[in-house]
């Protein structure tokens, strides 16, 4: 049906004292003996649109005032007390019923309610925020990286490879449970295949190739991993970013990793100013302070620290953590958040990590005992980018993949890369809605993507 947009209408001045047509779903409604008022919210703003109804001149449905009802409203549209256009209705026509048991009755829900109810908490101002800020984060992602020349790849996410060699992927298969197979050869032999398949973790090995071809190119989509980690940070199905740079070396992909950080956080804070206002005067309480954390975060470099420095520092830190801190030890959130929180005050790429701890594909450093590689920890949050240059050697490569016991015919395409034409290259994966919780400031990544799928639960 025809009509306009509520943000449109509530927001230019050119609608004033014009005949609007709008739709949406009831958000709060008033009734009194001879009026009504009632907000209407499309989803296009975090504002809604004050509609206003003379009961001497027109009757409404009782239904099309209560909660979560939709509505089209015709109406004069009008300057209202604060500013912005309303709507003093005309004709008032009822799409959708919301009895009474619609849930969202009350002006404030605790996030764990709400996450019983994924398929209604998106009509809350929190998810209307949340969703909107996403939106404008993943089109600030693409811009940036379209500016600077590189190419967008789609890579798989069928693969008959883990990226990380760590084996938390999930299988896919088109048999399911059977007993009439001996073993694992002679299921997946059969299956669709022809051999083991799962879901990728990541586009990075396939990054990798496209980048052996066009210089610069970037990945943004979805992976999935079988982690059984039931905290505030992880998903089994996550957004990924993760561009891969030829002939750049570790600082060369730090550099770029902080310029794109900045420039997606700027472009955010000035097309989303109502909704970080919004998170940061409401919701969560934690989340004082969210304006000026993003602004130290783009006018200030971000800090680099070598891990052997963070250990040190840690363990004289003079706190008493829940898991010990030595030389070897991969960093726990705690460490993370000790580190940008309480001594830097901003992010900070931790550098040259011990290579037992790290993946294959890592450049091992000269000492032999570290790899070229870096996490960007940031307040709040912790690790949001993990971070590489890519072992260019063809020899380090495969001894790499030998000690890790690795299926190395898994790999021959991107082993193959080191024997035609390598180059240093560079490349890192940023956790989409990691970064999404450290703009909005909301601290569970369950509650910054639609429908989270978690250890024990999908729906």
């Amino acid at each position: 049906m025809k009509h306009l947009d509520i943000k449109i209408v509530r927001e230019n001045k050119d609608y004033t004292g014009k005949e609007v047509t709008v739709c949406g779903w009831v958000r709060t409604a008033r009734d009194s003996k001879n009026m009504a008022f009632f907000e209407l919210n499309d989803g296009t703003s975090l504002s809604h649109i004050q509609v206003v109804i003379d009961k001497s001149v027109l009757t409404v449905d009782d239904e099309a005032l209560k909660l979560g009802a939709s509505v089209k409203v015709v109406g004069m549209a009008v300057e209202g007390r604060n500013g912005a256009n309303e709507i003093n209705a005309t004709e008032v026509t009822l799409l959708g019923k919301s009895p009474a048991d619609y849930p969202l009755q009350k002006k404030r829900h605790s996030l764990e309610f709400l996450r019983t109810m994924p398929h209604l908490r998106v009509r809350t101002n929190i998810f209307n925020a949340v969703l909107r800020v996403r939106s404008v984060m993943a089109d600030s992602i693409h811009t940036y990286f379209q500016k600077n020349n590189y190419v967008y790849i789609n890579s798989p996410l069928l693969t008959g490879s883990d990226c990380e060699g760590a084996g938390e992927t999930f299988t896919v298969t088109t048999i399911g449970y059977s007993d009439k197979y001996k073993n694992s050869e002679e299921y997946y032999a059969d299956d669709f295949f022809g051999k083991h398949a799962s879901l990728s973790v990541s586009g990075q090995l396939e990054g990798e190739v496209a980048a052996m071809a066009m210089g610069k190119i970037y990945t943004f989509g979805p992976s999935f991993r079988a982690e059984n980690s039931n905290t505030p940070r992880h998903v089994a199905e996550f957004w990924h970013v993760e561009p891969e740079v030829a002939f750049a070396e570790l600082p060369d992909i730090i550099e770029i990793a902080e310029d794109m950080i900045k420039y997606v956080v700027k472009d955010v804070l000035e097309k989303c100013s109502e909704e970080i206002n919004f998170f940061n005067e409401r919701i969560p309480e934690n989340n004082k302070g969210l304006i000026d954390k993003l602004n130290n975060l783009i006018n200030n470099d971000f800090a680099v620290l070598d891990y052997t420095d963070a250990v040190e520092l840690l363990q004289k830190s003079g706190k008493k953590f829940q898991y010990p801190v030595y030389w070897g030890a991969d960093l726990q959130t705690e460490h993370e958040r000790y580190i940008t929180e309480e001594v830097f005050n901003k992010p900070v790429f931790i550098t040259n990590y011990p290579k037992d701890i790290k993946s294959f594909y890592m450049k091992q450093n000269p000492d032999g005992k570290t790899v070229a590689a870096t996490d960007l920890l940031v307040p709040g949050v912790g690790e949001i980018i993990g971070c590489s240059e890519r072992e260019a050697d063809y020899d380090k490569l495969l001894q790499a993949m030998k000690d890790r016991n690795m299926n190395i015919e898994e790999y021959t395409d991107y082993i193959d890369l080191r024997k035609y034409g390598s180059v240093p290259h560079s490349g890192f994966g940023l956790g989409f809605e990691r970064i999404l919780m450290y703009v909005t400031g909301m601290t569970n990544i369950r509650d910054v993507i639609l429908y989270p799928r978690t250890v024990g639960s999908i729906r």
